[in-house]
Protein backbone atom coordinates (compact mmCIF):
# COMPACT_ATOMS: atom_id res chain seq x y z
CA UNK A 1 0.00 0.00 0.00
CA UNK A 2 1.70 3.57 -1.15
CA UNK A 3 1.79 6.26 2.02
CA UNK A 4 -0.35 9.06 1.40
CA UNK A 5 2.03 11.71 0.46
CA UNK A 6 2.12 14.97 2.57
CA UNK A 7 2.35 18.69 1.29
CA UNK A 8 6.24 18.45 3.42
CA UNK A 9 7.51 15.54 1.28
CA UNK A 10 6.69 16.79 -1.78
CA UNK A 11 8.77 19.42 -3.37
CA UNK A 12 8.60 20.71 -7.56
CA UNK A 13 12.38 21.47 -7.90
CA UNK A 14 12.03 22.74 -11.28
CA UNK A 15 8.90 23.91 -13.60
CA UNK A 16 9.77 24.85 -17.27
CA UNK A 17 8.32 25.48 -20.51
CA UNK A 18 9.62 22.28 -22.49
CA UNK A 19 10.86 22.46 -26.34
CA UNK A 20 7.22 21.62 -27.39
CA UNK A 21 5.89 24.31 -25.62
CA UNK A 22 4.61 22.45 -22.63
CA UNK A 23 4.93 22.87 -19.12
CA UNK A 24 7.58 19.93 -18.15
CA UNK A 25 8.28 19.69 -13.98
CA UNK A 26 10.82 17.55 -11.68
CA UNK A 27 9.55 17.29 -8.35
CA UNK A 28 10.91 15.44 -5.57
CA UNK A 29 8.87 13.16 -2.76
CA UNK A 30 10.82 11.67 0.08
CA UNK A 31 13.82 10.42 -1.44
CA UNK A 32 12.53 10.35 -5.24
CA UNK A 33 12.39 12.33 -7.77
CA UNK A 34 9.06 12.36 -10.85
CA UNK A 35 9.01 14.07 -14.08
CA UNK A 36 5.56 15.24 -15.50
CA UNK A 37 5.29 17.06 -18.88
CA UNK A 38 1.73 19.27 -18.73
CA UNK A 39 0.68 17.03 -15.88
CA UNK A 40 1.21 13.65 -17.41
CA UNK A 41 3.71 11.66 -14.93
CA UNK A 42 6.13 10.13 -17.38
CA UNK A 43 8.86 8.49 -14.80
CA UNK A 44 9.92 8.92 -11.79
CA UNK A 45 13.12 6.50 -9.81
CA UNK A 46 10.99 4.03 -7.76
CA UNK A 47 11.98 1.37 -9.15
CA UNK A 48 13.08 1.25 -13.06
CA UNK A 49 12.86 -2.51 -13.62
CA UNK A 50 10.90 -2.26 -17.09
CA UNK A 51 13.09 1.00 -18.50
CA UNK A 52 16.22 -1.88 -17.56
CA UNK A 53 14.56 -4.07 -19.10
CA UNK A 54 14.13 -2.21 -22.13
CA UNK A 55 18.40 -2.83 -22.47
CA UNK A 56 18.70 -5.83 -20.57
CA UNK A 57 16.06 -8.13 -22.84
CA UNK A 58 17.79 -6.07 -26.09
CA UNK A 59 21.06 -7.10 -25.18
CA UNK A 60 20.79 -10.69 -23.97
CA UNK A 61 19.20 -11.80 -27.79
CA UNK A 62 22.35 -9.86 -29.84
CA UNK A 63 24.42 -13.00 -31.48
CA UNK A 64 26.35 -14.99 -29.42
CA UNK A 65 30.01 -12.98 -29.16
CA UNK A 66 28.90 -10.12 -30.15
CA UNK A 67 31.32 -7.50 -28.20
CA UNK A 68 31.72 -3.66 -27.77
CA UNK A 69 28.14 -2.80 -28.67
CA UNK A 70 27.01 0.38 -29.47
CA UNK A 71 23.04 1.05 -28.18
CA UNK A 72 21.45 3.66 -29.13
CA UNK A 73 18.82 5.48 -26.49
CA UNK A 74 15.40 7.37 -27.33
CA UNK A 75 15.44 9.37 -24.19
CA UNK A 76 17.81 9.84 -21.00
CA UNK A 77 14.45 10.22 -18.78
CA UNK A 78 16.16 9.15 -15.05
CA UNK A 79 18.77 7.99 -16.19
CA UNK A 80 18.06 4.06 -15.75
CA UNK A 81 18.26 2.81 -19.43
CA UNK A 82 21.55 4.21 -20.06
CA UNK A 83 22.85 3.13 -16.63
CA UNK A 84 22.06 -0.66 -17.72
CA UNK A 85 23.46 -0.31 -21.38
CA UNK A 86 26.57 1.05 -19.68
CA UNK A 87 27.09 -1.09 -16.42
CA UNK A 88 26.58 -4.43 -19.26
CA UNK A 89 29.64 -6.08 -19.85
CA UNK A 90 29.04 -5.99 -23.82
CA UNK A 91 28.70 -2.65 -24.44
CA UNK A 92 31.35 -0.34 -25.50
CA UNK A 93 29.37 2.74 -26.52
CA UNK A 94 26.07 4.09 -25.41
CA UNK A 95 24.45 7.19 -27.56
CA UNK A 96 21.77 9.08 -25.81
CA UNK A 97 19.25 11.18 -27.77
CA UNK A 98 16.89 13.96 -25.51
CA UNK A 99 14.86 16.19 -26.96
CA UNK A 100 14.71 18.67 -23.68
CA UNK A 101 17.39 20.67 -22.40
CA UNK A 102 16.52 21.17 -18.81
CA UNK A 103 16.39 17.01 -18.61
CA UNK A 104 19.92 16.65 -19.49
CA UNK A 105 20.73 19.91 -17.19
CA UNK A 106 18.91 18.11 -14.14
CA UNK A 107 21.25 14.47 -14.37
CA UNK A 108 24.57 17.71 -13.21
CA UNK A 109 22.27 17.81 -10.16
CA UNK A 110 20.10 16.21 -7.91
CA UNK A 111 18.35 14.14 -10.69
CA UNK A 112 21.93 12.32 -11.79
CA UNK A 113 22.49 10.58 -8.39
CA UNK A 114 19.56 7.81 -9.63
CA UNK A 115 21.69 6.39 -12.10
CA UNK A 116 24.97 7.62 -11.54
CA UNK A 117 25.42 10.46 -13.53
CA UNK A 118 25.28 8.42 -16.41
CA UNK A 119 26.20 11.81 -18.75
CA UNK A 120 29.70 11.60 -17.06
CA UNK A 121 30.59 8.22 -18.22
CA UNK A 122 33.18 8.39 -21.33
CA UNK A 123 31.08 5.89 -23.29
CA UNK A 124 28.17 7.97 -22.97
CA UNK A 125 27.31 10.92 -25.39
CA UNK A 126 24.01 12.52 -24.52
CA UNK A 127 22.41 14.48 -27.23
CA UNK A 128 20.23 17.10 -27.04
CA UNK A 129 17.78 16.69 -30.11
CA UNK A 130 14.70 15.77 -31.55
CA UNK A 131 14.83 11.79 -32.06
CA UNK A 132 13.05 11.78 -35.05
CA UNK A 133 15.18 14.41 -36.94
CA UNK A 134 18.58 12.94 -35.40
CA UNK A 135 17.30 9.94 -36.80
CA UNK A 136 16.72 11.66 -40.18
CA UNK A 137 20.21 13.25 -40.05
CA UNK A 138 22.13 9.94 -38.74
CA UNK A 139 20.97 7.75 -41.67
CA UNK A 140 21.55 10.48 -43.95
CA UNK A 141 25.82 10.36 -43.04
CA UNK A 142 28.13 9.29 -45.53
CA UNK A 143 29.22 6.49 -43.35
CA UNK A 144 26.08 6.00 -40.43
CA UNK A 145 27.09 5.14 -37.27
CA UNK A 146 25.29 1.11 -37.25
CA UNK A 147 23.83 0.24 -33.95
CA UNK A 148 23.61 -3.34 -31.91
CA UNK A 149 20.66 -2.15 -30.04
CA UNK A 150 17.67 1.14 -30.81
CA UNK A 151 15.70 1.84 -27.65
CA UNK A 152 13.28 3.83 -27.69
CA UNK A 153 12.00 5.24 -24.48
CA UNK A 154 10.86 8.01 -25.33
CA UNK A 155 6.93 8.22 -24.60
CA UNK A 156 4.61 6.39 -22.13
CA UNK A 157 3.96 3.85 -25.64
CA UNK A 158 2.85 3.55 -29.16
CA UNK A 159 -0.44 4.82 -28.69
CA UNK A 160 0.30 7.20 -25.64
CA UNK A 161 3.09 9.77 -26.78
CA UNK A 162 4.03 12.76 -24.62
CA UNK A 163 3.56 15.01 -27.70
CA UNK A 164 1.40 14.10 -30.95
CA UNK A 165 4.46 14.45 -32.98
CA UNK A 166 6.16 11.47 -30.99
CA UNK A 167 3.63 9.43 -33.07
CA UNK A 168 6.12 9.57 -35.84
CA UNK A 169 8.52 7.23 -34.54
CA UNK A 170 5.69 4.31 -33.84
CA UNK A 171 4.43 4.45 -37.61
CA UNK A 172 6.03 2.87 -40.78
CA UNK A 173 8.26 5.50 -42.14
CA UNK A 174 9.59 6.00 -38.51
CA UNK A 175 10.08 2.10 -38.06
CA UNK A 176 12.41 2.92 -41.66
CA UNK A 177 14.24 5.34 -39.76
CA UNK A 178 14.84 3.04 -37.28
CA UNK A 179 15.84 -0.05 -39.23
CA UNK A 180 18.41 1.89 -41.61
CA UNK A 181 20.36 2.47 -38.34
CA UNK A 182 20.86 -1.53 -37.30
CA UNK A 183 23.48 -3.33 -37.57
CA UNK A 184 23.58 -6.80 -38.81
CA UNK A 185 22.29 -8.68 -36.70
CA UNK A 186 21.22 -5.67 -34.42
CA UNK A 187 17.39 -5.05 -32.89
CA UNK A 188 14.86 -3.06 -31.94
CA UNK A 189 13.98 -2.58 -28.01
CA UNK A 190 10.05 -0.56 -27.02
CA UNK A 191 9.29 0.75 -23.91
CA UNK A 192 5.21 0.99 -23.13
CA UNK A 193 3.21 1.60 -20.08
CA UNK A 194 0.54 -1.25 -21.88
CA UNK A 195 -0.02 -3.91 -24.09
CA UNK A 196 -0.61 -2.04 -27.66
CA UNK A 197 -2.07 -5.24 -30.22
CA UNK A 198 -2.05 -2.98 -33.43
CA UNK A 199 1.68 -2.10 -32.48
CA UNK A 200 2.91 -5.73 -32.05
CA UNK A 201 1.04 -6.72 -35.47
CA UNK A 202 2.88 -3.47 -37.11
CA UNK A 203 6.24 -5.02 -35.96
CA UNK A 204 5.30 -8.69 -37.07
CA UNK A 205 4.53 -7.29 -40.71
CA UNK A 206 8.33 -5.79 -40.69
CA UNK A 207 10.29 -8.13 -38.94
CA UNK A 208 10.96 -11.87 -38.49
CA UNK A 209 11.57 -11.77 -35.37
CA UNK A 210 9.11 -10.37 -32.66
CA UNK A 211 9.45 -10.57 -28.91
CA UNK A 212 6.60 -8.96 -26.52
CA UNK A 213 7.75 -9.09 -23.04
CA UNK A 214 5.73 -8.28 -19.83
CA UNK A 215 7.33 -6.68 -16.91
CA UNK A 216 5.11 -6.86 -13.92
CA UNK A 217 4.27 -3.48 -11.92
CA UNK A 218 3.22 -3.19 -8.30
CA UNK A 219 0.11 -1.85 -9.81
CA UNK A 220 -2.10 -1.87 -12.48
CA UNK A 221 -1.36 -3.94 -16.00
CA UNK A 222 2.40 -4.82 -16.79
CA UNK A 223 4.51 -2.51 -18.50
CA UNK A 224 5.65 -4.00 -22.41
CA UNK A 225 8.67 -4.40 -23.86
CA UNK A 226 8.58 -4.78 -27.80
CA UNK A 227 11.79 -6.59 -29.07
CA UNK A 228 12.12 -6.72 -33.18
CA UNK A 229 14.85 -8.37 -35.25
CA UNK A 230 15.53 -9.56 -38.75
CA UNK A 231 14.01 -6.79 -40.70
CA UNK A 232 12.66 -8.12 -44.00
CA UNK A 233 13.91 -7.03 -47.35
CA UNK A 234 10.97 -7.72 -48.85
CA UNK A 235 8.11 -10.62 -48.50
CA UNK A 236 9.89 -13.52 -47.55
CA UNK A 237 13.46 -12.14 -47.40
CA UNK A 238 14.92 -10.91 -43.79
CA UNK A 239 18.30 -9.55 -43.36
CA UNK A 240 21.01 -12.31 -42.58
CA UNK A 241 22.66 -11.93 -38.89
CA UNK A 242 25.96 -12.21 -38.13
CA UNK A 243 25.62 -15.45 -35.38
Amino acid sequence: MQTPRTEEDTRTLARITGETGGDLVLRRVGAHYEIYSNGVFLMDTRDGTSERELVRAGLAALPRGRSRARVLIGGLGVGFSAREALDHPRVARVDVVELEPAVIAWHDGELGEAAGYVHRDPRCRVVGADLVDWLARAAAEPEPVRYDLLCLDTDNGPDWTVVENNARLYDAAGLDRLTALLAPGGLLSFWSANAVPSFEAALRERFASVEAIEVPVARGVPDMVYLAGRPWWGRGQAWESDM
